[in-house]
């Protein structure tokens, strides 16, 4: 009763934006336009975009430009939940805003390191990091190269961390994305502890959970098909938190000497046996690894109405929505066949 009286009044919130996100339907609909323009005008019709791209026209639809307004419509959906929320549902979306703070600082570094501009204009998000951030996103998107970005991230939870790894031999973009990543999830870990009920930390562990196991998997992968890497390598990348897989399951799929051995093991472990994945070839592992937590998310929610898990699921599928945004708009730009664009963001 405790959950439902606690629950109510954001659940219907979360319900009422949920209605507004786009259906199957709306995409295969955009996927059948013939240019940028012609999709920004529907994103423009469509509720949870209205206004958002206003003054954007012609030369200014560069993929920055759109993929800015975007962001923006997560931030937005972000704090109208903030709004709504009771002390202890800001407490997750706390936690939870770290997730964004990474994603901004991972676009800053492949810049960064690329020597180039960003791409998006940090400024549109100032107001709203104020609330919720230490990270000076103008200081940070003038940064002149990688060693002031990270010297103006003095203050913040990411100094200590990405300084001292700024001390190695050359480190690359995928070192600092990997520690980034391991900070989040290990501060998810210890702070859901502190401030969450029991409940609320084992519906929030099944996602993050699944979530932290399946970026391991990713890594390894990675390591394997992109880098190369040694075992002993590939282990020094992995968050020391297990959840579905065992250390056994991760030690074959390290130790494995092709790609084919390390599918092969993953097709034995929890999220192999989750999946559709019936066929002997080799899947797409991105494509598996969001199926798989498609269904975990949405099973969260389903079975756990007015809980912490309907905040949580939204934000993963207005972020999911977001992507397929991005994918399809850049898709019709390269002349993309629309039966293909329809492959990259509607399930079949």
């Amino acid at each position: 009763m405790g959950d439902l009286l606690s629950y109510s009044g954001i659940t219907t919130k979360v319900r009422a934006m949920e209605s507004h996100l786009i259906t199957d339907s709306q995409f295969r609909e955009m996927a059948a336009l013939e240019t940028v323009s012609d999709a920004v005008e529907y994103l423009r019709r469509l509720p949870a975009y209205e206004g958002l791209f206003a003054n954007l026209e012609g030369v200014a639809l560069h993929r920055g430009a759109i993929e800015q307004r975007l962001i923006l419509s997560l931030y937005q959906d972000f704090a109208k939940l903030y709004r709504f929320a009771n002390l202890t549902q800001r407490k997750f979306l706390d936690l939870y805003f770290m997730h964004f703070e990474i994603d901004i600082l991972k676009k800053c570094f492949r810049n960064a390191m690329g020597r180039n501009r960003l791409d998006i204009d940090l400024s549109v998000f100032q107001d709203f990091f104020e609330k919720h951030s230490k990270l000076d996103l103008m200081k940070l998107s003038s940064s002149a190269d990688l060693r002031e970005f990270i010297a103006n991230l003095e203050g913040s939870a990411y100094y200590d961390l990405l300084s001292h790894l700024d001390d190695r031999d050359q480190p690359t973009l995928f070192d600092y994305e990997v520690h980034l990543d391991l900070l989040y999830f290990k501060t998810i870990w210890r702070v859901m502890g502190k401030y969450l009920t029991r409940k609320e930390q084992e519906l929030l562990a099944r996602c993050f959970g699944s979530k932290l196991d399946l970026l391991n998997v990713q890594w390894i992968y990675r390591s394997k098909k992109y880098y190369h890497q040694q075992p002993a390598d590939i282990y020094s990348l992995l968050i020391p938190i297990n959840y579905h897989l065992n250390k056994e399951q991760i030690t074959k799929m390290v130790e494995t000497a092709t790609l084919e051995e390390f599918f092969s093991v993953l097709r034995t472990t929890f999220y192999g046996r989750k999946s559709d994945w019936e066929t002997a070839e080799i899947p797409n592992l991105e494509q598996l690894t969001q199926e798989i937590l498609d269904k975990i998310y949405l099973s969260s929610s389903r079975q756990n109405p007015y809980s912490i898990a309907t905040l949580n699921t939204y934000l993963y599928f207005k972020e999911e929505e977001i992507q397929k945004i991005i994918t399809l708009i850049e898709s019709i730009r390269y002349r993309v066949s629309p039966d293909e664009i329809i492959s990259y963001v509607v399930k079949m």
